[in-house]
């Protein structure tokens, strides 16, 4: 019966068998330990299950439960294949009472930071392609991939990490990231895309029609017609940036002040002088703000940025001397 439930569910969703397969989705009965009962009486320690995550367990109460009762499951992998951890979904999302998604929580073999879901499928089309797609859930992967897209992974609802940025970075130095239109969350991600510049990666972004998300839009299109908006409506980032924030600010003339600090840094963080000198060109074209106004502001922030790290530099020399200094001393006194 489970097993129907959650068959159901995934082909309602428009996946195929042979793609519910491929990723291992699955269902947690709606019990309240049945999983639980079943990996004890198969030999899995119950301290173990609580540690990953998958059972909560009260020990002054005598009671045990199962994290994902009621969902069906999203296997997160590692790059080998191993499973990590996972997300759970309800099968009713019109009850307000419960989270629409439940993440497993950080464990010994769990970092979420340091994983991306669908990495370890993703991985060779990355390579072979030269870029990775950048999405937001499991559901926009799994369309993704059933639609023949396969270098796509998703930072699962979490801000994109250092560590994320740097997976990616094995398998390509580019990035487009999927948007679904929602101008709220994607000022929420400019951070994390100044994080992807600052490591030196190309970004660009593709914005899809409004009221489609990845997950839809690969549904209703065909592969050939998916490749195509994606490679027409891709734009690098700071372009993307200045001509969602120009329209903003309108005349305003301390809005435009601020939008040009704003860019300004961006660029700033970007390593690479030939782009950052593009970037500025180009910025300068759509806000209309002068050249040398941009280029001044770039190389005050860089100036600054590089008297920092070298201040940070000489205070940790001075402290591993300092260090070494009473550690000299103290063997010094050992030998007296």
């Amino acid at each position: 019966m489970a097993k129907l439930l959650a068959i159901a569910y995934f082909r309602e969703r428009g996946f195929r068998d042979d793609i519910i397969e491929k990723f291992q989705l699955g269902y947690s009965p709606n019990e309240w330990s049945a999983f639980t009962d079943a990996a004890v009486k198969a030999g899995y320690k119950l301290d173990y299950l609580a540690k990953t995550g998958l059972s909560i367990v009260k020990v002054e109460e005598n009671k045990k439960f199962d994290r994902f009762k009621g969902r069906v499951m999203f296997p997160i992998h590692s790059l080998t294949g191993r499973v990590l951890g996972f997300g759970g979904r309800v099968l009713n999302s019109a009850d307000k009472t419960q989270a629409k998604y439940v993440n497993s929580p950080e464990s010994e073999i769990y970092n979420k930071s340091r994983v991306l879901y669908g990495a370890y499928f993703a991985k060779k089309a990355i390579t072979q392609f030269d870029v990775c797609y950048l999405v937001e859930g499991y559901t926009d992967v799994i369309s993704m991939h059933q639609a023949g897209v396969e270098n796509v992974v998703a930072s699962s609802g979490t801000s994109l990490t250092i560590d994320q940025i740097k997976l990616i970075s094995r398998y390509t130095k580019n990035i487009t990231i999927l948007y679904d239109g929602d101008p709220a969350g994607i000022k929420a991600s400019f951070r994390g895309i100044d994080m992807i510049l600052e490591e030196g990666m190309n970004v660009r972004v593709v914005l899809f029609p409004d009221g489609d998300d990845p997950d839809s839009y690969a549904k209703k299109v065909s592969i050939d017609e998916l490749k195509e908006y994606i490679g027409k409506s891709a734009k690098d980032f700071v372009s993307f940036k200045t001509s969602l924030l120009i329209d903003e600010v309108g005349n305003d003339p301390i809005k435009r002040a601020a939008l040009v600090k704003d860019l300004a840094h961006t660029i700033s963080i970007v390593p690479e002088g030939i782009q950052r000198q593009f970037y500025i060109k180009e910025c300068s074209r759509l806000t209309g703000i002068d050249e040398q106004t941009l280029l001044r502001e770039v190389n005050k922030l860089r100036y600054t940025k590089t008297q920092k790290e070298r201040e940070a530099e000489h205070l940790k020399e001075a402290f591993v001397e300092h260090e070494s200094e009473g550690y000299d001393d103290q063997q010094q006194q050992g030998k007296n």
